[in-house]
């Protein structure tokens, strides 16, 4: 099955790229994304191997701030069954889980970030689904040639 690419979005007030960097193995579950098109992209397509484009969202300047690789394919997201976690989901059940989330392990954090700015003003990248109207999906696919002109961007 050929890779796939992909757009994780994090508050860097709530998780940054520094924080992954400082996990353990530098490794995370991406959990509690609450949007069923995301929920359906991380349930259904991200698959082990998948490339992570890691961006700040909130931030000054809101950046693409690295890549990660996906290390484990989805599974419940704990969160949704924790009555303490801001995440918790009243309605889920366990043995039919309405939340998943995946694992992703850091690549690479970037030196300096790909602003939105630059990203906006590249038009290699206008078709971005980051940069369309309306888009703010916490999780969203990014064509292949979409991620290498990132990655190009910084040299």
């Amino acid at each position: 099955m050929a890779k796939k690419y992909w757009l994780v979005k994090s508050e860097s007030s709530e998780f940054s790229i520094d924080d992954l960097q400082k996990s353990k193995n530098q490794t995370t579950c991406w959990d509690g994304v609450r949007n069923y098109q995301a929920r359906n992209y991380i349930r259904d397509e991200m698959k082990k191997e998948d490339l992570v484009l890691f961006y700040h969202s909130n931030a000054k300047p809101n950046a693409v701030v690295g890549y990660c690789e996906v290390v484990k394919k989805a599974y419940p997201d704990h969160t949704q069954f924790d009555e303490k976690n801001i995440h918790y989901d009243p309605k889920a059940e366990r043995e039919n889980p309405t939340w998943f989330m995946v694992d992703i392990k850091l690549i690479k954090k970037f030196k300096k970030p790909v602003t939105l700015e630059e990203i906006k003003a590249n038009p290699k990248l206008a078709g971005m689904k980051l940069v369309q109207r309306g888009n703010r999906l916490s999780v969203m696919p990014v064509a292949n040639e979409e991620f290498d002109e990132i990655l190009m961007s910084l040299l």
